[in-house]
């Protein structure tokens, strides 16, 4: 797992730009044109270092999944990915382009899916996103521009999931043992000329990470690791009010988007990683303070709920 952290946008660029500065301007051709050459460039450096941590050469890569919620385009961020590592044509790719936060447990989701179902498949996800894309000057009477602006940020991830892992050759960090997607409520919009609103309200179910965790007969959720997509502090606050968490079981949530902000889909992947590094500094034999089993939540547009139940490796 390899996860970056870029701030993409320059004064440079935004003075060749200016209307990238003034709310609703119209400068979508100018961010297209940025975003459709970046999102892959920033792919392409975070595949190579994963690869190369996974100490296998990159013809054994069987499936690519490429998501962003940046810009739109024909042949996408996949094939341009496929192009940049030197990857076989004959990779299968999948491109997922806005689909939202939510997308960060949906792509492990399917690349479990692929993996388990593709004997010998190696599926690289890749997860780039920038700004530069949504990123627009104040408003004295739309604060929600303000509020986006310093709620995002930019970074780019990408890790390999395959199945039946061989001892001598490969260190897997986490299993995914089960998946689960619901929709809760429509309080968040995210489209090419507004801005983002989130909102969560007390309709988040308490029983829903249930519907995922029920085959495993585990119901008491202080019991486990969090990974919760960092939205804003106010959905952080839902989750752990709705499930009572204990304060420090978001922990590392929290210090993620101190640090690096709400980076959509690449946030529970660096959520991931400090847990990683936290635990091997502390010499634990298992993420996040020794426990064995933990939960992945990615929040997005809908808003739609995607979770996945992780089985802690030994580190």
């Amino acid at each position: 797992m390899i996860k970056k952290r870029y701030l993409y946008f320059t004064e440079e660029m935004l003075k060749e730009n200016p209307n990238m500065c003034e709310y609703m301007a119209p400068s979508l051709d100018a961010r297209q044109d940025m975003v459709v050459v970046e999102v892959p460039k920033l792919g392409k450096e975070a595949a190579k270092r994963a690869i190369e941590e996974w100490g296998q050469p990159k013809s054994k890569i069987t499936h690519l999944i490429f998501c962003t919620s940046c810009g739109v385009d024909m042949p996408g961020a996949d094939y341009q990915l496929t192009k940049l590592l030197g990857l076989h044509p004959s990779v299968k790719r999948v491109m997922m382009y806005q689909q939202g936060c939510f997308a960060s447990a949906m792509v492990l989701r399917l690349a479990k899916d692929l993996a388990e179902n593709n004997k010998g498949a190696h599926v690289l996800v890749v997860c780039s996103e920038i700004t530069a894309i949504s990123f627009r000057g104040p408003s004295d009477t739309h604060l929600d521009s303000f509020i986006g602006a310093v709620l995002f940020g930019d970074g780019v991830v990408a890790v390999i999931v395959g199945s039946d892992p061989k001892a001598e050759a490969e260190k897997p960090l986490f299993e995914l043992m089960s998946t689960a997607q619901t929709i809760i409520s429509i309080v968040m919009v995210l489209s090419l000329d507004t801005s983002v609103r989130l909102g969560l309200h007390s309709t988040y179910s308490r029983t829903y990470p249930g519907e995922a965790f029920q085959p495993l007969d585990i119901s008491y959720w202080n019991s486990l690791f969090w990974i919760a997509h960092p939205g804003g502090p106010a959905i952080l606050d839902q989750v752990e009010e709705k499930l009572a968490l204990k304060i420090d079981k978001l922990c590392p949530t929290r210090h993620v988007l101190s640090e690096y902000r709400n980076i959509s889909t690449a946030c529970v992947f660096f959520i991931m990683n400090e847990m990683r590094k936290s635990s091997a500094k502390k010499g634990l034999k298992a993420t996040d303070e020794g426990l064995e089993w933990g939960f992945l939540l990615g929040f997005g547009p809908g808003i739609t709920i995607d979770a996945v139940v992780l089985h802690s490796v030994s580190i």
